[in-house]
């Protein structure tokens, strides 16, 4: 089998993406129930120098779809705007993520290979392959954040399970 980039992150980047939104949605149906404020969710945090759900949320695109861009133009700084600041918000990033995810040709991405790319972040610099980019920063940094959110829903006691982390595993047809 030959090695494909895009195997290797979109979908299961897909995958993840679909079940945050499924977390989302249970996070919001949560403090309905429970009466609580949206911000009690959506600003928690795990550790006081942890950044909050929304924060959280917001890095699953940036590192998947903001990744996608960064190679594209070469280089990826971190996203410093203000993440969305309700349920609705969250939830349309989401949504807009895996439809841009969907939308990119599998050839693009497989192009992407061997491509120089640089992530700066003020005066630090580190180069780059595209491929050893995706595979060995922002997928890390990706799987980081989702499980980051769905940690602090659990910490926040929405009942939530492995499969709704996980999501729908892509299975044979």
């Amino acid at each position: 089998m030959t090695f494909s980039l895009h195997a290797a992150t979109i979908p299961s980047q897909l995958q993840m993406l679909g079940a945050l939104a499924g977390l989302i949605g249970k996070a919001e149906a949560f403090c309905t129930e429970r009466g609580l404020a949206p911000d009690d969710i959506i600003q928690a945090r795990l550790a006081e120098d942890m950044l909050p759900f929304a924060y959280q949320v917001k890095s699953t695109a940036v590192h998947s779809l903001g990744a996608i861009e960064g190679v594209r133009r070469g280089s990826f700084s971190p996203d410093l705007s203000t993440p969305p600041g309700d349920f609705a918000g969250l939830t349309a990033r989401i949504s807009e993520t895996i439809a841009a995810l969907r939308a990119i040709d599998p050839v693009e991405v497989d192009g992407f290979i061997g491509r120089d790319m640089r992530f700066s972040a003020g005066e630090r610099q580190i180069d780059f392959a595209a491929e050893e980019f995706l595979l060995s920063f922002s997928q890390p940094n990706f799987y980081f954040h989702t499980a980051t959110a769905y940690d602090i829903l659990r910490w926040k006691g929405v009942p939530l399970a492995k499969r709704d982390f996980m999501g729908r595993p892509r299975t044979k047809a």
